[in-house]
């Protein structure tokens, strides 16, 4: 079960990552798995609290604001504390226009249902899975606007490979039939900031010799006009 998530997830990331551009990505969490292997900016790094380049707690980032391009959460909120405090940390440190990319456990659909039913000791049973239309009044509150999102994991959540394997139609039907069904969501969100707008001069012949060589004062005119009859 956890190689069919991780190989439909990872698909997602990467028609993702691939038109992403800037300086800086970061991945929060999800260590051993490169989730930024198809991303073209150049310095990429991964942040956890025990291991990884960074060591830091999700909602407490030591990055400057206004410093990252692309930041990932795979599965971060529904297993922390204060969600909220993770999207605020995240909104803070990405740059205006910059993309926070999330992948979430849907609560209503079969994977939601088996961990309604079943016992919540292990992962991914034991996390807070967050509603999609939660997800996005919280991404809204903090200004970042979605604009990509699709579900995916339509097949039960079963260990059993042969069934998995026999069930995969339910991916290839899944958008069609029930496409708000699936085990999994993945967002695309962007950081939009309200600024200015250049207006820019229009350079043209007779404004330009206007701003340039303003008309003479009537005193200058004069005073022309004076060396003029001399």
């Amino acid at each position: 079960m956890g190689e069919y998530l991780l190989e439909s997830e990872q698909a997602l990331f990467d028609a993702a990552v691939i038109d992403c551009f800037g300086f800086n990505a970061v991945q929060l969490g999800a260590i051993g798995t490169d989730l930024l292997r198809q991303c073209r900016i150049p310095y990429r790094i991964v942040a956890a609290p025990t291991a990884g380049k960074l060591r830091c707690e999700f909602g407490q980032l030591p990055l400057a604001t206004h410093s990252i391009d692309l930041l990932l959460l795979p599965h971060v909120l529904e297993f922390a504390e204060n969600p909220h405090q993770i999207l605020r940390d995240a909104e803070r440190v990405l740059v205006p226009e910059g993309h926070l990319v999330i992948s979430g456990y849907n609560p209503f659909s079969l994977w939601g249902l088996r961990r309604l039913l079943g016992k919540r000791r292990t992962y991914p049973w034991n996390g807070h899975f967050i509603s999609l239309r939660r997800m996005k009044d919280w991404l809204a509150l903090l200004g970042l606007e979605v604009v990509c999102g699709r579900m995916a994991c339509y097949v039960p959540p079963l260990s059993n490979e042969r069934w998995l394997s026999h069930l995969r139609w339910m991916d290839r039907a899944g958008d069609r039939w029930w496409p708000m069904m699936g085990g999994v969501y993945f967002l695309v969100a962007k950081k939009r900031v309200t600024g200015m707008r250049l207006i820019r001069p229009q350079w043209n012949g007779r404004k330009v010799v206007q701003v340039l060589m303003p008309r003479p004062t009537p005193t200058q005119r004069e005073c022309q006009n004076k060396t003029h009859e001399q």
